[in-house]
């Protein structure tokens, strides 16, 4: 079990000082020494054939419906290079990083929000190597469960000269502009290489390569975990833990799964780790971390499945000097050495489960991508549904990034080049009604008008391709390009795109309002458990939303030092469901809510009614909740056998919007709960807010309260 050096509540991003380091030297972002492999060669039996080519006539592959500039080289002040280019999307919001910047876009117009800054701007304050000592890598990741953004990045200890801790910082809402839950952890004594998260519902998991201080020998992959639950409400007492490096120089590395979608795991379940192939004959290593942070002891990292995978030729193996460009004598590296990010980690209606990889690999004297899909249906194990080499002519295609949609189409992101064009940004994909194993309607996101020189033959060293947890179907991807042929010169590009038939999952929202039963005061960082798995924690209003399957669903709100309740409630297609819950002693009414929409009042804390919503308790306390509004609850009976009371309006806290933005103040006004309709703004984009009609600190009805804010 390893402790947090430090932890923390940052002030909010767009109000911390923003940090603009003084311009290092041109330079080589960090070590990521190649990965020794006992790998043996063979031929490619599932390189994509061009009969399949010629079968899908009509490609269902989308263009791009918009893409525009992400962050550029310096990355604000690294003058590094490769930029590590990766990003996710939210509910609204498109969160870039690179080496050593961020920055927040609107996800549909691309206009940018916040940023680019330097990712120490978000550690100001914060000590230590955090702060001071950050070296890239970064990876952000979105919690569509929780709604939070989290980030993370290595840092160099003092005293150290390599990355031996890793900074993580989980937002405190779903604003990335907002504060942040601040994290220090260090994790070995060795070289922390290639450190990449994904999501899961007991906890935010890592991967990493470890090598000697001096970046010569490989030691191993070793496997992180960091507890989500309290990380979620800043508890200070939060933990990682870890099996230490697993199987040694020989063993293979592999990446955590990465949630995507809004139907988790089963209940329990572990997650999967998937590694690079290895073995005579070859097999893909699927590896369960099962967690138990209140009793590490029982915790444990096993191997769950070998799966067979298909013969291929390592790429490059022995040097950097790869991938060719126009116009430039410097080869590219096409890190051919393991999977890329993500392994994106899907759960579908009918209860199959898939797990999605790539790499890169030589095809017919050119890189091609191998993609995979694993599936299985519990009780059953992990086995292979589909493998292939995405290789159809004579350009080079590596640096991949593959995600699938709610309905299982595919689309896998990648760079492309040749000694006759320079570096572009494509992406290639298949309905999941295509033929199996093949991939089609390849698209241009971006065409490169340059090539990269020198720049020690770096690129990516990752891409990111994800998915938008609002319709489940629109793919977003980013990776890097060129401008003019020069060397440390990188551009980044982000873009969008869906398959026309892919419709949104059916699902609707649990609208929880978290109160103290004596008083009736909001309760924050209450923690949310539904259908025994960790979901998410509440607001400072005492709110929290979570997007759920239609069904009914059972829950658990807990907070330390406060007490516990739990019920159920039904989720209705297309609608919201209130579900008010109040924690501590002498617990009054809490409603088995069924949907209403969220602005119609329901049964609170206290038994209530209105002409169209009534409550009555009797000694048995029972009742139910339409969409009607009609709503009771299980309470405590008193002495008077039967009870009409009023209804209290859910309340919200009027936040500051002095010196935030414009464009920031709706998203500031829904965050803190109240509707998106009753907020005004006078002024233009970007414009900073001076006055607003109503004080922080002000206590509204969240579905009336109006307000006016302006420049």
């Amino acid at each position: 079990m390893i402790q947090a050096w430090h932890s923390d509540l940052s002030r909010p991003l767009r109000d911390q000082p923003l940090i603009w380091p003084p311009a290092e030297t041109e330079h080589e972002a960090n070590l990521n020494p190649k990965i020794p492999h006992q790998h043996q060669d063979g031929p490619d039996p599932v390189i994509q054939s061009s009969f399949w080519q010629r079968m899908i006539n009509t490609p269902a592959v989308p263009g791009p419906v918009l893409s525009w500039a992400g962050i550029a080289y310096p990355g604000v002040g690294c003058n590094c290079a490769p930029p590590d280019p990766d990003g996710e999307v939210g509910k609204t919001q498109y969160v870039q990083m690179v080496n050593e910047g961020v920055q927040v876009f609107d996800k549909i117009t691309g206009t940018s929000v916040f940023g680019p800054v330097a990712i120490s701007s978000i550690w100001s304050g914060f000590g230590g190597a955090c702060q001071n000592g950050g070296n890239g890598d970064p990876i952000v990741v979105y919690d569509q469960l929780a709604d939070r953004w989290v980030i993370s990045q290595f840092a160099t200890p003092t005293g150290a000269t390599v990355p031996q801790d890793e900074c993580i910082a989980v937002s405190q809402t779903g604003d990335a502009t907002g504060a942040w839950y601040r994290y220090g952890f260090h994790l070995t004594g060795n070289f922390l290489d290639y450190p990449k998260l994904g999501v899961w519902p007991d906890g935010y998991y890592m991967a990493a390569n470890v090598f000697n201080t001096l970046g010569t020998a490989f030691l191993g992959p070793q496997p992180f975990v960091f507890d989500r639950v309290k990380m979620l409400v800043g508890d200070p007492t939060a933990t990682s833990q870890t099996r230490g490096i697993i199987g040694g120089s020989s063993e293979e590395t592999f990446l955590p799964a990465d949630l995507d979608g809004i139907i988790p795991p089963p209940v329990g379940d572990p997650n999967h780790f998937v590694a690079w192939p290895q073995g005579s004959p070859l097999i893909y290593k699927v590896w369960a971390y099962h967690v138990d942070f209140a009793t590490p002891a029982n915790s444990t990292f096993t191997l769950e499945a070998s799966v067979p995978a298909a013969s291929f030729t390592a790429l490059c193996p022995t040097t950097r000097n790869c991938v060719p460009q126009l116009g430039s004598s410097a080869n590219l590296d096409a890190i051919a050495d393991r999977m890329m990010f993500r392994n994106a980690y899907r759960r579908f209606s009918d209860g199959h489960e898939s797990l999605l990889d790539n790499y890169t690999v030589s095809a017919n004297s050119v890189a091609g991508i191998r993609w995979l899909e694993l599936r299985r249906t519990q009780p059953g194990n992990w086995g292979v549904f589909q493998q292939s080499t995405y290789q159809p002519d004579t350009t080079w295609r590596w640096m991949g990034s593959i995600a699938s949609d709610n309905q299982g189409n595919i689309a896998l992101g990648f760079s492309a080049s040749s000694s006759s064009i320079n570096p572009q940004i494509r992406y290639a994909g298949r309905l999941t009604t295509d033929p199996l194993n093949t991939l089609s309607g390849e698209q241009h996101l971006f065409d490169g008008t340059g090539s990269q020189t020198g720049t020690s033959n770096r690129w990516g060293d990752y891409s990111d391709m994800t998915v938008d947890p609002a319709d489940d179907c629109t793919f977003y991807y980013t990776n890097e390009h060129y401008t003019t042929t020069a060397s440390f010169n990188w551009r980044t590009r982000i873009g969008y795109f869906r398959f026309a038939g892919c419709t949104a999952p059916q699902k609707g929202t649990a609208h929880f309002v978290v109160t103290a039963c004596t008083g009736g005061a909001a309760i924050s960082n209450a923690s949310v458990s539904i259908d025994s798995r960790p979901y998410g924690a509440t607001l400072s209003n005492g709110t929290y939303d979570a997007v759920l399957t239609p069904g009914s669903h059972t829950y658990s709100v807990t907070k330390a030092g406060v007490g516990t309740q739990t019920g159920n409630f039904t989720i209705t297609n297309g609608q919201t469901t209130n579900v008010n819950v109040c924690l501590g002693s002498s617990p009054s009414p809490t409603p088995t809510a069924t949907a209403a929409p969220s602005t119609t009042p329901t049964a609170t804390s206290t038994p209530t009614a209105t002409a169209t919503a009534t409550a009555i308790a009797t000694a048995t306390a029972t009742a139910t909740a339409t969409a009607t509004a009609t709503a009771t609850a299980t309470a405590t009976p008193t002495a008077t056998p039967t009870a009409t009371a009023t209804a209290t309006p859910t309340q919200c806290v009027v936040p500051n919007f002095i010196g935030t933005r414009i464009r920031q103040a709706t998203q500031t006004w829904v965050a803190a709960g109240f509707n998106s309709n009753n907020i005004t703004t006078i002024g233009g984009p970007g414009q900073k807010i001076s006055s607003q009609s109503l004080p922080a600190g002000f206590v509204g009805n969240c579905g009336t309260t109006t307000i006016t804010v302006s420049h």
